[in-house]
């Protein structure tokens, strides 16, 4: 690839990481930041990341920012708002879609049946920790009524809080938690039985799709099982785990 082909995407990234900076309050850009449009993909994405920062202080100003959130018609039945879980300097960063039931009552993510699925994946599959190795959100942060998936205007209304969150962590991997997380990160209409298992890209950061704990749940098949463990062992290699 050509330095001038690349040259949109890192302005896309420069302008994202000023935004970023406009809302933590910076005025000026930090001196340790060089601009260098020529540079490798790898050193813009470290140029770019807020890395060096106070990542879990940072998480908690977008929370404060959120605040008791009424942005949308999901906070009339909520109970709880459930912001995210887990490490913020995490490599690994798990996208679900949102609260169901006993997370919109512990105020928690994914710590209901889908939860312990979840937990067992990480664990058990793919030998990490879920509190140390990982950081759990999803795409709207209160519930949707009946678990029904979160309609277009409720993830508009959240999804400027799920980005800032994955600026803060900007992990090595994203892991899109079925057809919702994946159609919000990659801005489409996501057909996740047939892209599930496969790479893609956001804001630099790798991205894998894959089913939803609650997915399979409900189709407990050999099949599924499997095909969810070898997404898994792709997102192990990329981390060198």
């Amino acid at each position: 690839m050509k330095p001038s082909s690349k040259r949109p995407a890192l302005l896309r990234e420069l302008k994202n990481y000023l935004l970023f900076l406009k809302d933590y309050g910076y005025t000026e850009i930090p001196q340790q930041m060089e601009l260098n449009l020529g540079a490798s993909k790898e050193t813009s994405k470290r140029v770019l990341s807020p890395s060096t920062q106070n990542k879990p202080g940072l998480l908690q100003e977008v929370r404060e920012e959120l605040g008791d959130c009424t942005r949308c018609r999901l906070s009339e039945g909520r109970n709880k708002i459930v912001f995210g879980s887990g490490n913020p300097n995490a490599d690994l960063v798990f996208v679900g879609e949102g609260p169901g039931k006993d997370e919109d009552e512990q105020g928690f993510p994914f710590v209901g049946r889908a939860g312990k699925k979840l937990t067992e994946i990480i664990e058990k599959g793919m030998g990490l920790n879920r509190e140390q190795d990982t950081y759990i959100c999803n795409i709207v942060k209160c519930r949707p009524p009946g678990n029904r998936d979160p309609e277009a205007d409720e993830i508009a209304a959240c999804k400027p809080f799920l980005l800032k969150q994955l600026q803060v962590i900007r992990p090595k991997v994203i892991v899109a938690l079925g057809k919702p997380a994946s159609s919000t990160l990659l801005g489409r209409n996501v057909p996740i039985t047939k892209e599930r298992g496969t790479w893609h890209e956001f804001e630099g950061i790798k991205l894998m799709l894959t089913f939803h704990p609650a997915y399979l749940l409900r189709f407990y098949t050999l099949e599924n099982r499997k095909a969810v463990h070898d997404d898994m062992k792709k997102v192990l290699e990329v981390l060198g785990k």
